[in-house]
Parts: structure tokens; sequence; C-alpha cells
């Protein structure tokens, strides 16, 4: 499989190239944004890498124009904007996981080999569409729909709306999303699972009635019709 690593910063993306291939990894590379954008819409990734901040269109864009396109491929973002609202940014834009710098390779390869997983996995969907009260996901086309209504979500977001529907009126606590959705063992200090259930949440149920997706206090989320 192959990935693209998009970084305006020669020194950084040379090194990242080499401990990428050093784990076997086949390696296309971009040095901004736009030269990002084309390779990605060409060519098939098993996973994007891009830093935030590039010449020409800068991540949070590239993102978006990808997810625009209809690209699913898992996008990693890496940057030295640490904060809770650049992660949310980054989130908010498609990407599926977000790397704050300065970090160790040995980070990296963990957060590719979890997101790479995910990605391969995808293809092993039964075909049968899903369905909650007026919800429905199809795993093949990957159309979701509410009232009838074309709802547009990230990779990410649609494999936590694929894995809740199989799971419909079950709790699904945060570290069982985690391990299934994330191939990560729960972090107690990180908010992302609340983060892409908050999207997900916006999605699905706020222009619509009756509301689905309920968080369990202490529990976990629950995708159901309320009696």
């Amino acid at each position: 499989m192959k990935l693209l690593l998009i970084e305006d910063e020669v020194k950084t993306l040379l090194s990242l190239k080499q401990g990428l291939e050093e784990e076997q990894w086949a390696v296309d590379i971009a040095y901004d944004g736009s030269m990002g954008f084309q390779l990605a819409t060409r060519n098939t990734y098993a996973l994007i890498i891009s830093d935030i901040i590039l010449p020409g269109m800068n991540g949070l864009e590239l993102c978006r124009k990808l997810r625009t396109a209809d690209i699913t491929t898992p996008i990693l973002l890496l940057t030295a904007l640490g904060t809770t609202d650049d992660k949310i940014d980054g989130l908010d834009a498609g990407a599926d996981d977000y790397l704050a710098k300065p970090f160790e390779l040995r980070e990296l390869l963990a957060r590719v080999r979890a997101l790479t997983r995910r990605s391969a996995a995808q293809p092993a969907y039964t075909g049968s569409t899903l369905a909650l009260a007026d919800l429905t996901l199809n795993p093949d086309t990957k159309l979701v729909t509410r009232a009838g209504q074309e709802i547009t979500l990230t990779a990410k977001e649609f494999q936590l709306l694929d894995y809740l529907l199989r799971n419909q009126g079950r709790v699904v606590s945060k570290a069982e999303l985690a391990e299934k959705i994330w191939d990560v063992t729960f972090d107690t200090g990180t908010n992302v699972i609340e983060v892409y259930v908050n999207f997900l949440r916006k999605k699905i149920d706020r222009d619509f009635e009756p509301k689905l997706l309920h968080t369990q206090i202490g529990m976990g989320y629950v995708l159901k019709v309320m009696a």
C-alpha cells in the first residue's frame, strides 16, 4: 500500500519519508497543498499525511476539498498548533486524526497503522442497508439519508454511524468505540470521541425528529428511538 506525504519543510519531509519507507511503506510526496490535492485525486492511497501550514492551499482547505470531491481516504494532519480548538478545526474539516508537533516517529507509525487498518477493513461491509426510523445507511454506496434527505459524512463519521447502527439499541462505551473505530486503547485525556459523536449528532439529528443518537452519562452512546 502507498501513502501520500504532504509537507513543505524539506528536512522534515525527507526524514518522515525515510522513516515510513523503513517500515515498508511506499511514499509519494508533495511540497504544497495544491500538488497534494492533484496527487490525492489521481491516485489511490491507504492514507494521506499532511501538514496544516502549507503554501498555496493549507491542510484544512485540502481536507475540505478532498471530502467535497468524495475522496474518503483517511487523513492524518500534522501541525505545531496543538490546542483543542485547533484539533476540532482539523476534525471538522474532514481529517480522521491529528498529531501535534513535535512527535516521535514511533507515535506517527502507530497512528499510520491504526488508520490504515481501519481503511483496509472497510470492504468487509455486508452490503445490506442499515436503518433506524427514517435514517438509512448503505455500506456499498456509502449513501446516508434521513427522511429521504442525503447526509454527507466524513469517512470516520460514516464508520461511527455504521457501528452504532449495527449495535442499535445497545449502549456502546467510549472504550469500545476507541477500539473498534480508532483501533486504539481509550485515552481518558482526549475528547476525540465526544467531538465525533457531536459532529454526527448535528448531521443526523439536529434538523430531524425523533432524535436518535443519545448519550448515556457515564456509560456511552446509544442509537435508538426513545419510547
